[in-house]
């Protein structure tokens, strides 16, 4: 056999037969320009992309947070300093109905000194209820301080402003707690007494728990005006045992073992790889369409969204209510979650069946008990609440770090 006919020539001669011009070059091209130096240009600063250089930028970006969330408390602090009691001209509460829709329920413990996580979160929910305005004079605040200590000189505060639920004040415990409790069990009693705390005060439709390091979005309340009147009007959804506001960011890329996500993932690539497909052919001057480019089009926009990092592409849902979307719920975490009255009775339940340990905090308790009793939970994107607290309730960090 000739050696100009040989497969390694006839390789030879095809790639001399490409030019600059050629569709394959330009793709190929854009490929690495794309992820070999705009991405990684633009978003190695994005905590939660694949680009991020952590082992640049983290520490500095952990001090910086830490930083910038004292300033924050003490901006609390002052608000509430400042800030008429509840029996002054200008109350924090107030309540239109005898019977509350929705009771905002924030569960705190005295943690980290100077932050001021709670004072952060209660003023946050006051600024907001004073802007929402007459659509949210059935929403009450509620504190339910579950700090063994009596040193808790936040929730001494708040007390001059909002109710105050005190597990551990003056009574003995109905829960069975004692010292020797571990720190995850004390947290699943701490929270089945805060949510029948706010069932028995009040009796409302809802309840919204909340934990004090969990500082509300500015659009909370119109999306959850939006989603119980509208969306669980939806009979899937109706009977829901739980509805999630928050998951971690670093757990939201497509790349995680949650099937819906891989279908949004696909539809992101059916979208997105048409519509560059139509403006490649058209600025490169190509006739027709064709199919081979389309599908480049679909993997580079797919692979683009996930590396650049899904979180970011969820914020362009804060649109408009009608975008946010809701999923089913995973496992982690609990910073934000809202209860319908009867199941939150129903959690109570559930919850008094199970015991917390190291490896099964309150968390993972509630999510196997959607299997173990058929029921259904969501979360919804994006996220309803920031989680600001570096400071963890149940283990020590001396090194606090935003990853």
């Amino acid at each position: 056999m000739s050696t100009s006919s040989s497969p390694a020539a006839m390789l030879l001669r095809r790639l001399r037969r490409l030019s600059w011009g050629s569709t394959a070059v330009q793709l190929f091209i854009l490929t690495v320009v794309t992820f070999g130096l705009l991405a990684p240009l633009a978003c190695h600063r994005l905590l939660h992309s694949y680009f991020y250089l952590r082992h640049w930028h983290l520490n500095q970006m952990s001090q910086e947070f830490l930083q910038q969330s004292l300033k924050e408390g003490e901006a609390a602090l002052h608000y509430f300093e400042e800030l008429p009691s509840a029996n002054g001209s200008v109350p924090i509460v107030w309540q239109a109905t005898p019977r509350p829709w929705l009771v905002i329920t924030i569960i705190t413990v005295d943690r980290q000194p100077g932050f001021h996580y709670v004072l952060q979160v209660v003023s946050q929910f006051h600024r907001l209820l004073q802007q929402c305005g007459p659509q949210c004079e059935g929403h009450q605040l509620f504190l339910c301080n579950v700090e063994r200590s009596v040193s808790h000189f936040d929730a001494k505060l708040l007390s001059k402003y909002v109710p105050v639920a005190n597990r551990y004040e003056g009574t003995e415990d109905d829960y069975g707690d004692d010292p020797s409790t571990n720190s995850f069990e004390k947290e699943k009693q701490d929270y089945v007494y805060c949510l029948e705390s706010s069932l028995q005060t009040y009796n409302p439709d809802y309840v919204l728990m909340v934990e004090d390091d969990a500082v509300p979005e500015e659009q909370i309340f119109p999306v959850l005006e939006h989603l119980l009147r509208a969306r669980f009007s939806e009979p899937h959804l109706r009977d829901a045992l739980y509805l999630k506001l928050y998951h971690p960011e670093r757990l939201q890329h497509y790349i995680n073992p949650e099937p819906m996500r891989i279908l949004e993932w696909v539809g992101v690539g059916m979208l997105l790889g048409p519509l560059l497909t139509w403006i490649y052919m058209r600025f490169a001057s190509r006739p027709g369409f064709s199919w081979p480019v389309m599908l480049f089009f679909s993997l580079y926009s797919m692979g683009l969204v996930e590396l650049v990092g899904r979180h970011y592409f969820l914020e362009l849902r804060r649109l408009s209510p009608s975008l946010y979307n809701v999923v089913p719920a995973s496992q982690c975490c609990t910073p934000a979650m809202l209860f319908p009255a009867p199941a939150a009775r129903r959690t109570l339940t559930y919850l008094s069946q199970v015991y917390c340990h190291k490896g099964f905090g309150k968390d993972m308790a509630l999510y196997s008990l959607l299997r173990a009793k058929g029921e259904r939970a969501y979360v919804v994107e994006p996220n309803l609440v920031k989680h600001i607290g570096l400071f963890s309730s149940l283990r020590y960090n001396f090194h606090p770090s935003l990853l």
